[in-house]
Parts: structure tokens; sequence; C-alpha cells
């Protein structure tokens, strides 16, 4: 049997449900395609039904998953129009993003990104694909804030549940977290050095990488995707 979530007595249990159950989606240990009962996820975080309803409902809002009435709940599968719906809003807000913080060229927010992409290298080191992912994650929600746009941070990630999977499904490949790290490296170095053009192309090349891959990974694994 799964282990008992423990939750923050301090604080709701409905966000702390959802967001748990969103982690759980998208880093794939719940995969495409599982059955969420909601009595056994009660039982499972100690809580009523209600917060896990109110957290369903919330994950079926991003189109993490699908809820049959009076059937069944289910994790959804992975929708490549949806994946490539959140990549060009990401894609198009990074870019105006990077052209500001090139243009700014802020040390301290300058320093702040390469510390984020030591931390990077570190987990790479370890072979911590998670912890790699939580500083890739960090090292973009650093250039929102820096702008000031943190809400636009907050829309992009309730947006990208289908795009994350996409790319969990990716990193593991040979040679994608070194990928990922020398296109961080080099989108910092465009900033330091002020050339909006470099950076904007350094984020583009690096923001097409998981996409362009997108048939590939659906071969792979194919019974996560939808048709």
């Amino acid at each position: 049997m799964p282990q008992p979530i423990r939750l923050d007595r301090y604080r709701q249990a409905s966000p702390q449900v959802y967001e748990s159950l969103r982690e759980m989606i998208l880093s794939l240990e719940l995969a495409p395609g599982s059955t969420l009962v909601r009595t056994e996820l009660a039982a499972r975080f100690g809580v009523s039904q209600t917060p896990v309803r109110d957290a369903l409902q919330r994950l079926q809002h991003e189109s993490l998953v699908d809820i049959f009435p009076q059937a069944a709940t289910q994790v959804s599968k992975i929708d490549l129009a949806l994946a490539s719906q959140a990549h060009f809003l990401r894609r198009s807000l990074e870019m105006e993003i990077v052209r500001t913080l090139a243009q700014e060229r802020d040390a301290v927010v300058i320093a702040k990104l390469r510390a984020w992409i030591a931390q990077q290298v570190a987990f790479a080191a370890a072979r911590d694909l998670e912890g790699f992912s939580r500083a890739d994650q960090s090292f973009h929600f650093e250039m929102y804030a820096a702008c000031g746009q943190e809400p636009l941070h907050q829309l992009v990630r309730s947006l990208s549940g289908h795009i994350d999977r996409l790319r969990n499904l990716h990193v593991p490949t040979r040679g994608k977290v070194q990928r990922i790290v020398a296109d961080h490296t080099a989108i910092v170095d465009a900033i330091a050095a002020g050339s909006v053009k470099r950076a904007q192309d350094a984020l583009r090349e690096h923001l097409s990488g998981t996409l362009a891959q997108a048939q590939a990974i659906r071969k792979a694994h194919p019974g996560y995707f939808s048709d």
C-alpha cells in the first residue's frame, strides 16, 4: 500500500492535497491513465473526501485528471496539442523576459541565475533528477521574478502540466541534463553581455528541445499519450 502522506495541520487540507497530487502526476509517480479512487486518497492523506474532491476539481481544470461522473477519475494522458500550446505561451513570455534582463544586465540577478545553474550541476553530478528539475524550475522562476512577473509564472505553471510531463520523460535521455545546463549557461552569458539577440536565440533553442523530440518520446511510451 502507498505510504500515508502527512499534511501540515496549520494549513488548509485541500491545497496541500492538490499540491501533492499535482507533483505526483507531473513526476509520473502517478502515471498517465492511472485510476484515482477518492476513498483511497482520503485515507492516504488522512482527510475526508471533501478536500480530495476539491483538489481533483482543480486538477481537472488544469486538464491533469479526467473525472467521469458515477464512474472513475483517471490521470489524464499527455496531450501533445496542449503541450504545444503551453510551449507557445511560455516561449512568448520568456522571450520578452530575457530581452528585459539583457537590457538591464543586473549583476545581482545574473549571480542568482548562475547560482541556480551551479545547483543543477551539483544535482546532475549526484544523479538526482528530482533535485535537478526543481533547480531548473527555480532558474526560470528567477527570471520572471527579476522582471516582477511572478503571476505570469504561476499562469504558465498552471497550463504546463502536459509539457512538463513530456519533459520529465525526456530528461533521463542521455545527454539531456548536460544540454539543459549548457543552454542555461548560454542564456545567462548572453544576458551578462547585454546581447538581446543571443539571449533570445539561446532561449528559443533551449525551449525547443523537448517538443522537437515529442514523437520519439511518444513512441517510447505509447500508453502515456492520448490519441
